[in-house]
């Protein structure tokens, strides 16, 4: 009973709790959203009542296309208001630290051509181009 009183209280799990909490919340509010002003704004411009009743011959296209939406709508909300946020403030919290963004790593290709120039200068009877002086 111990270990599971330990489990319960780890910090994952209460924060993977809320997190369903909060994200089960959240697309009910978008499932609404959706179902009150992007499902009519579809309806209109393909003239039908009901986004999610609309067919084409025995298939309901219409909930696709509001998955669809509502995924979209999901993914944007997410970017916009969390992650992209986010990784501005990290950005200038770096900043103000003094922490430079990291360079770029060096590519296979990048090290391919070092390995061919160190090659060249170690090869004897050859020039800096890679010639030899004869040709």
């Amino acid at each position: 009973m111990e270990g599971f009183k330990k489990f319960l209280m780890q910090g994952n799990v209460i924060e993977l709790a809320v997190a369903v909490v909060i994200g089960t919340a959240f697309a009910a509010i978008i499932g609404a959203f959706t179902e009150a002003i992007i499902d009519p704004l579809i309806a209109m411009a393909f003239d039908a009542d009901d986004l999610a009743g609309a067919t084409a011959g025995p298939f309901k296209i219409g909930l696709l296309i509001a998955a669809v939406i509502n995924f979209i709508i999901v993914a944007a909300v997410v970017y916009f208001a969390l992650i992209f946020p986010m990784a501005k403030l990290k950005e200038r919290n770096d900043r103000r630290k003094g922490i430079l963004p990291d360079e770029p790593a060096e590519t296979d290709v990048d090290i391919l051509h070092d390995i061919r120039d160190l090659l060249r200068a170690q090869a004897p009877g050859t020039t800096a181009s890679g010639t030899s002086p004869r040709a």
